[in-house]
């Protein structure tokens, strides 16, 4: 059973959306304080977290921050602050998905499920490049570079795994967000680039002159790794 730990202050709201949640059959924790939510996260193994930013004692980007350095579970980042600059700088923090208040709680249902579903398709195998240079396994959601494990988020692993599982082929901002986050993903374009950029940092040797994740102008990205 996949455990949900909900960190929002407003435990009205948190009730209704652990309501919601649990009838889908997940096991849903809550807090209404950010260190709460830290014992909490420590204390289970979970696979999402839903983090809102406006708590009482930690900011909800410091949290996310926390937790993001220490696992790659999927943080679901819900704020009040809708401006694309917030979203990315949500983004750059760690998140995996920014959600907008208000939402209805079958909004978060719907994403909740697509976001498990996509993960429970996931089929085992590993892509290889540049005599093993670069490693990606798709079952266990690892990536190693020249032998080294790689953190990254869920949202950037994914991405990477379509770029590579499509090497040479050029996808178009539009593409990647559906084959890397589903269709009724709601977010914008601009994820893509966040992501990208992180992405590059975190594998590139020279994230200025890539060589793996490559832009094609006017039309998107492609993978450039050698078999």
């Amino acid at each position: 059973m996949n455990k949900i730990l909900i960190i929002e202050d407003e435990e009205r709201i948190s009730n209704v959306q652990k309501a919601y949640l649990e009838k889908e059959g997940y096991e849903v924790h809550t807090s209404t304080t950010g260190l709460q939510g830290l014992e909490l996260f420590d204390s289970i193994e979970f696979s999402l977290v839903i983090l809102d930013l406006m708590l009482p004692d930690i900011q909800g980007e410091e949290i996310c921050k926390i937790i993001r350095g220490k696992s790659d579970v999927h943080i679901f980042m819900v704020t009040a602050k809708s401006a694309l600059e917030d979203r990315i700088e949500g983004l750059n923090t760690g998140a995996d998905e920014y959600l907008v208040k208000p939402f209805s709680p079958r909004e978060l249902v719907a994403r909740v499920n697509s976001l498990f579903r996509r993960l429970d398709s996931n089929n085992s195998s590993v892509l290889s490049f540049d005599n093993e240079n670069i490693q990606i396994y798709k079952d266990s959601r690892i990536v190693k570079v020249r032998g080294q494990e790689i953190p990254l988020t869920p949202n950037e692993f994914d991405i990477l795994y379509v770029l590579a599982a499509n090497k040479g082929k050029v996808l178009t901002r539009e593409q990647l967000i559906d084959r890397a986050f589903g269709m009724d993903f709601e977010g914008f374009d601009r994820t893509v680039d966040v992501h990208i950029k992180n992405i590059r940092k975190k594998i590139e040797e020279d994230s200025k002159n890539p060589k793996y994740i490559l832009t094609v102008i006017r039309l998107g990205y492609k993978f450039g790794g050698d078999n």
